[in-house]
């Protein structure tokens, strides 16, 4: 949590770390550590002019446990220069609730104005919290120095509640969805989505550096995976749930998720890596493009609308037979399937049907089967001369994908005539026409060509 001192005002400083447990407190008898409860907390804390760091927790909390020997080591260094207490949320809730705390451990500040504690939003290890707080106690000397009174009912900073509140704020980039304890079920497990949540802490530092990459990629990502934000250090319950125990951890709901599963994201912490690993995951979980016969206009414009369309004529179906064709067919689907992320258009025809749409592509001179792939808005294709195989056609895409296949103009790509599909059966000859000879006098033919 980022610590906001700002507005200190008064002689005194409370922390307030907030820890729940359920069958008895965190912090021994023996503890430097003030035990605070609905009975003394006016009087020691509220009613104080003395500095102080007071706490709330919960001890079934894992960050509470971590923390317990931190903030024993900072109260004893503390001692006699500013006070550090603890309440337990579990048996004084009513303690908590004028200060608005919702998560675990909670830590606030409390200053001139002893009603409106501020948050505290720095490491949570002793060396941080001691730092802090003599940073507060030299400004309430600088205030006494200065005249100002002291007292609990002066002006003083304003609290935004919360272990989080002040702080880093993640989920405020337009496309970065804001996640709670209170929304997560809903928007998340019950969602059809895809989802890569990341677990913060405001006071993270890798957490802010991430900030504009993961904003980034949520909207380079928009319409097939959703980013989402939640911070672990006040919705603890989600937090708790999937065992957030660093900042920060991303992980993975993908759609059909059981039981609320969640899988460690293990890319990198570039808006490149995460969109890249989010549409690796995304696109195992995508049906393979469909394959189009070119039977109409309709169904070319549909095609060429995506980034690159790959357009192949099948051999005749007199020359191979159904088999043969849906042979050509499975190679066709198979490395659509391990293409399929990309989004591009795949449409087949045979010999004949679109003769217009092969003379424009140069494709009659390579024989049947025959392959392009055909950018129309950059105006640009490629014809394959290779194996019509999976590894040829596979590696022919990639060299053109990743731009290092030849290309050539594309000055414009023909109409498509109406045909009719293909039925799956197999060809038919045409049946041969009858013809009569008996009166064809093949004496006489051969004198005359004499």
């Amino acid at each position: 949590m980022l610590l906001n001192f700002n507005m200190w005002k008064s002689y005194s400083v409370v922390l307030v770390v907030v820890a729940v447990e359920y069958c008895c407190a965190l912090y021994s008898k023996t503890s430097d550590v003030v035990e605070l409860t609905a009975a003394n907390f006016q009087d020691k804390v509220v009613n104080s002019d003395e500095p102080w760091l007071v706490e709330f927790y919960a001890p079934w909390c894992g960050h509470c446990k971590s923390l317990v020997p931190e903030w024993n080591k900072a109260a004893t260094a503390l001692k006699g220069i500013v006070n550090v207490g603890a309440v337990d949320m579990t048996a004084h809730q009513a303690v908590g609730q004028p200060y608005n705390v919702r998560g675990f451990p909670t830590i606030k500040v409390f200053g001139a104005n002893k009603k409106k504690p501020t948050d505290y939003q720095a490491a949570r290890t002793a060396d941080a919290i001691t730092a802090e707080a003599l940073k507060a106690a030299t400004q309430i000397v600088q205030e006494r120095l200065g005249g100002k009174k002291s007292g609990g009912g002066g002006g003083g900073s304003k609290s935004s509640g919360g272990s989080g509140g002040g702080g880093q704020k993640k989920g405020s980039g337009k496309d970065v969805v804001e996640l709670t304890d209170a929304n997560f079920d809903e928007l998340v497990l019950g969602s059809e989505d895809h989802w890569l949540v990341e677990f913060f802490a405001p006071w993270c530092g890798h957490c802010k550096n991430l900030a504009p990459e993961w904003e980034s990629a949520a909207t380079e990502l928009k319409g097939k995976v959703k980013l989402g934000a939640l911070d672990s250090t006040v919705h603890t319950i989600v937090a708790g749930k999937y065992g957030i125990r660093g900042y920060p951890t991303i992980k993975y709901f993908a759609h059909g998720r059981k039981n609320g599963e969640a899988e460690d994201f293990t890319g990198g912490r570039t808006s490149g890596d995460i969109v890249n690993w989010a549409m690796d995951k995304f696109a195992e979980t995508m049906p393979p493009p469909e394959l189009l016969e070119i039977t109409s206009q309709e169904v070319m414009d549909k095609a060429t609308a995506n980034p690159l369309c790959v357009i192949s004529v099948l051999p005749d179906i007199l020359d191979t037979g159904a088999a043969g064709r849906n042979k050509y067919l499975d190679i066709l689907r198979d490395v659509a399937d391990q293409y399929k992320k990309k989004g591009w258009g795949w449409v087949w025809t045979s010999p004949g049907q679109q003769t217009a749409l092969e003379d424009s592509l140069g494709m009659g001179g390579f024989g049947y089967p025959a392959l392009a792939i055909v950018n129309v808005r950059k105006q640009k294709f490629s014809i394959f001369k290779g194996s019509f195989d999976r590894d040829g056609i596979y590696d022919f895409l990639r060299s053109i994908s990743m731009g290092r296949g030849s290309t050539d103009s594309l000055r414009k790509l023909a109409d498509i005539k109406a045909r009719d599909p293909w039925d799956g059966k197999d060809g038919e000859l045409p049946e041969e026409e009858d013809i009569d000879l008996s009166d064809f006098d093949m004496d006489d033919e051969g004198k005359d060509e004499l």
